[in-house]
């Protein structure tokens, strides 16, 4: 038999869950420990976003299928000195199908995740792995400094280990020529968006255009404007985890947004019957998927005319970045890690912290520049 991956649509106590993950056979029989699993783990609320929910069904229907492409059986996990079934699915998804380090510990987090369930169940006599002692990086912020050390914590030992990888962002002169590459009015607004704000790729396909307006006219002075992203007030807004949260753009900024929609945006609003909330819509007149996926095609397309390797989410990077190393520059009164986690929406500041290493990289490209022009000139004679 052959397992196939599917989805199904659920009313549990009068509550609605389309696009549930399932796995099935070819015989259209229910592979029951798996679903099993599934329905509780994603219906208790473990994963709050519905858009993480295919990612645990692809993992535990990769898992099942390498067990039968290899004639193994999961219940088996009293192996003696054999390498268990977590490790060999680990090791075959490394070196024979060359998936990268964090899909392959996305994948086993949820298989692993799977085998406890199935333990508290008695289906399995034991766990297939163990837990070992690793050194684990604790960061820490203190008045602007962040001070980095090590502590020991048990850790999955199938897991791959974890090694450090920063997140990549454009310097200002690719920024820029991105952006002149961007022929398309619509498409330059969306990378402006993206560059300008920090926003996500999803939080830009719902962006509403009810959040922009004239700052002259409204009689605002200030130099960066407040907006409030509301996914509950009703435009459509979406953010991750339906978090509410307030960016500031500037006001030329906003002046050029409020230009695009009086000026530009109404060609493509012409194109449908139907009058979109978004801000940003197709050829069709219809606005973007609310992933987002669509404008990733956008943003590669033209970094390719522009010789820039770049996706929408390396924008949000960009952005992050080159605000940060300007913030530590014109220190004021607020943090600015503060400001960056609340711009970016990020519920730890541990997860802004990356963008220090960043901007750190950042200050010794240009020292070795600076360093570099003065070797050069060296022997110059005035």
């Amino acid at each position: 038999m052959e397992l196939v991956w599917a989805t199904e649509d659920l009313v549990i106590a009068g509550r609605p869950y389309p696009g549930l993950p399932i796995l099935l056979w070819d015989t259209m029989e229910s592979c029951v420990p798996a679903n099993d699993f599934i329905r509780h783990y994603l219906l208790r609320g473990a994963i709050g976003s519905k858009k993480s929910w295919p990612s645990i069904g692809r993992a535990l229907y990769d898992f099942f299928s390498f067990l039968q492409a290899h004639d193994l059986d999961w219940h088996d996990v009293d192996r003696g000195e054999a390498k268990s079934l977590v490790a060999a699915y680990r090791d075959y998804s490394k070196e024979k199908c060359g998936l990268a380090t964090t899909t392959i510990r996305q994948r086993l987090h949820y298989i692993c995740k799977f085998y406890d369930y199935a333990n508290t169940r008695k289906w399995v006599s034991r766990l297939p792995f163990g837990y070992e002692k690793r050194n684990v990086k604790n960061a820490t912020h203190v008045l602007g400094q962040m001070h980095a050390g090590f502590r020991k914590a048990l850790a999955n030992d199938a897991m791959p280990r974890k090694y450090p990888t920063l997140p990549k962002f454009l310097s200002i002169d690719e920024a820029r020529a991105l952006i002149k590459a961007a022929v398309n009015p619509h498409h330059r607004m969306i990378i402006r968006l993206a560059l300008q704000t920090g926003l996500r790729r999803e939080e830009i396909a719902t962006f509403p255009v009810a959040y922009i307006f004239d700052p002259d006219q409204a009689g605002r002075r200030e130099r960066n404007i407040r907006i409030h992203l509301d996914p509950y007030d009703g435009h459509g807004m979406l953010t991750k985890g339906g978090k509410p949260r307030d960016i500031y753009v500037s006001r030329r900024f906003l002046s050029d947004m409020y230009r695009y929609v009086i000026q530009t945006r109404g060609e493509r609003e012409g194109l449908s019957k139907t009058k979109h909330q978004q801000l940003f819509l197709n050829q069709f007149g219809k606005p973007y998927a609310n992933d987002g996926k669509g404008l990733r095609r956008i943003v590669n397309d033209i970094g390719k005319s522009a010789n820039v390797e770049v996706c929408p989410h390396m924008l949000r990077h960009t952005y992050a970045t080159q605000t940060l190393a300007v913030l530590q520059r014109v220190r004021g009164s607020i943090d600015p890690l503060v400001f960056l986690q609340r711009q970016l929406g990020h519920s730890s500041i541990q997860t802004t912290m990356v963008y220090l290493h960043l901007v750190n990289e950042l200050a010794d490209n240009a020292v070795l520049a600076y360093d570099d022009e003065l070797n050069d000139s060296e022997g110059v004679k005035e």
